[in-house]
Formats: C-alpha cells, structure tokens, sequence
C-alpha cells in the first residue's frame, strides 16, 4: 500500500466543460469524485482545485462566450459557484465523503498572518478527513489581487499545506516538444528533473488554452515551478481519465513528472517566494549580488544601483542583477522613495541622508529567497 501523502489536484475548466459549448462533462466529474474518494479511503489527504464557477454560469445565463470585463466575470461566477459546489456536493454525498468550499484572493496568501490562519484552516479540514475544494474569490477579487488561472492557486495551495504531490489535470496526456494538436511530429515529455528545464519549455509555450479557460501551458509550467521549488513532485496529465492520479503514486510513468526541489525552503521561504506578489525591482551591482548568491548575505542599500516601482515598507520586490536577471525575492524595509534617496550609500549614513535612524538592511537575509538555477527557490543562507 502506498504511504499516506497529501495530494493537490487541480481540474481545469477544459477538463469539467466542452472547449466550445461550456457544456459541463458530468461523466468526467463524476470519475474525478470517485477517484478522490478512493485515495480518501487509502489514507490519503486530499486538496481539489477546482475550476468551471464562469463556465457553468455562463452556460447558466446562456452567454456565447467567456466575460471579457472584471464586473461581469464576477456576476457571472457568482451565479455559476453556488451551481458547481452543488454538483460536487451531490457527487460526493453519494459516496459519504464530507467536502468544504474554500475561496482565496492573492491578498489571503500575500498577508502574513491570513497565510498563517489560511494553513491552520486546511490542516484542520484535513484532519477531519473533509476534501476541500478550493477556488480563487472571483466574486470580490480585484485584478491586483487575482491570482490570474487556478494553476497559479494549486501551485500556492500545494505550497501551503506541504504537499507531496501536485496533479495539474488538463485536456492533453503529458506536454509535448510542442503542440501536438497541429504538430504530428511533437515529441512527449516524460520526465523534467531541473528548473532550467522548466525555463527552457516556457520560452515556448503558448498562452490560453481554450475559449472558456484562463490557463495554458504556460501557466502550468510556472506552477510547476512554484511547486517544485517548495518540494511538491508536480504532474501534468489528462483531466478525462483522473484515475492517472492513482496510477502516478503507484509509480506509474504517467503524464509529464516534475522532479521537486531536493532543498526545498522553509514555510516562510516559500510565502516569500511565492505568496507575495512583487510591487518594484532593485537593481544590484556585481559586489551586492556575488554577496546574496554566494555569501548567503543580507541587501545593503550600498550595493542598490537602480529601483523600479512604487512600493512601501514591507512590500515584496524582485531583486535583479546588473544585466537585469531575476536572482532573489525579498520584503523591502524602506519605501521606493527612500530607497532611491539611500541607494549607493553605506548603512551608517542612512539615518542622515533619511532623517531618521531606519534598519541597517534594506533586505535581511531572513527575507530573502533566492531563485537558482539549479534547485529553484532556496533559503538565502542555505538550506534548512
């Protein structure tokens, strides 16, 4: 038998409804419950995904196609949430198994302390064996604090809990070198072991995957990243047969595997890394970035040569090279504006330049992550 792990399976919109009429695919759903509840009965904890609120609402309300603006998405997930939760809680009730509604904004996960009570409240559902079944708050989200397609929110989830593995079902069996609804030559990809492999692919993947999904190749290769840098083994595989699921922990080569992290960082790493999303970028000079890749160092306002953004103190910004590469995420201690005033110069001088006697980091090393080539986000000062 397999050993008890915590799973995240995230079904996509393609996957639960026609890619034209957003005709809902009973058959598909129902094989998905029975699936979850089979691993639920093994042991296993169980986190849903779930997209389709907009489908179903829109196949509701008879529209033709996909909302284009914020208002009438979120009218018309509202009227499509309420429709989907009782499908699910039909089919679930049918085999005794006790479900949750979760619903997220990108702000749930980016403040601290709502992270904190957002973990606190799954590990709590979990324990009581209930599935949850997550979705991002169209409703109430703002497009700042969207989390953009429910591949984003599963790699996040999957971060947040500590989960073991990530299923990202969609409408193809595995990626392909490319696609091979148009290219009968395009080989399959089995197996990604390095996150510079994972770069390599999203150079080439396409963007929206149907007409009634927000998601595509693309953003299933970012969650992979996010994921396998928080040490969740990622899959991607085919929503019309979920008992891949069962097949992929039984050790079956089934879609395309990502390989986690081996050094995956710590819980708060990891909100850094991922939960937070970037309000500017610093720019460093050669010295500041040998010293955060390879000292393990804090971010001195002397090795600044460049801020973009309009951030404040404690935002989370991207932190660059001189030739502009992405090396590191960290929360800053000083606004854009003062940021700019202090750039350049030694930590003893800030208190003049300021006016005021502010922190002696513009980043501690205990905010800091940085993202490496070769085993995605780690700890700034080492593994942990």
């Amino acid at each position: 038998m397999n050993p008890v792990q915590t799973l995240v399976v995230k079904i996509g919109t393609s996957s639960l409804t026609g890619t034209t009429s957003g005709q809902f695919a009973l058959s598909t759903l129902a094989a998905l419950v029975e699936t979850l509840c089979v691993l639920r009965q093994q042991g296993h904890q169980v986190v849903l995904v779930s997209s389709g609120a907009v489908g179903i609402g829109c196949r509701r309300l008879n529209l033709a196609e996909r909302p284009k603006t914020l208002a009438m998405k979120q009218a018309v997930a509202a009227v499509g949430q309420g429709r989907l939760m009782r499908i699910y809680d039909d089919l679930f009730s049918a085999l005794n198994q006790p479900i949750a509604q979760v619903l997220l904004t990108r702000s749930d996960l980016g403040v601290r302390s709502r992270y904190v009570n957002s973990y606190r409240t799954f590990r709590q559902l979990l324990q009581l064996g209930v599935i949850p079944i997550v979705n991002e708050n169209d409703t109430v989200a703002v497009e700042e604090l969207k989390f953009g397609d429910n591949d984003t929110l599963s790699a996040l989830v999957a971060s947040l809990i500590g989960a073991q593995w990530l299923f990202l079902l969609t409408d193809v069996d595995r990626l392909y070198s490319a696609d091979p609804r148009s290219n009968p030559e395009a080989q399959p990809i089995i197996t990604i072991d390095r996150l510079a492999d994972i770069q390599a692919l999203k150079s080439g993947a396409g963007g929206q995957g149907s007409a009634w999904g927000t998601g595509g190749m693309l953003t299933k290769l970012e969650a992979a990243q996010i994921a396998t840098a928080a040490g969740v083994r990622t899959v991607i595989t085919d929503g019309r047969q979920p008992d891949n699921v069962v097949r992929a922990l039984a050790g079956d080569a089934v879609g395309t595997q990502f390989a986690p992290s081996p050094k995956p960082s710590r819980a708060r790493k990891r909100w850094i890394a991922a939960g937070l999303a970037p309000s500017g970028r610093v720019f460093l000079d050669l010295g500041a970035t040998t010293a955060i890749l390879k000292g393990g160092k804090s971010l001195l306002a002397a090795g600044i040569t460049q801020v973009e953004g309009d951030f404040a103190a404690q935002d989370a910004v991207v932190i660059c090279s001189a030739s502009g590469e992405d090396i590191a995420r960290g929360i800053v201690n000083y606004s854009a504006a003062d940021l700019q005033r202090i750039l350049g110069h030694r930590s003893e001088d800030i208190a003049n330049i300021l006016g005021y006697a502010g922190a002696d980091t513009v980043i501690h090393r205990d905010n800091l992550v940085i993202a490496t080539d070769s085993e995605g986000i780690e700890d700034a000062d080492g593994p942990q």
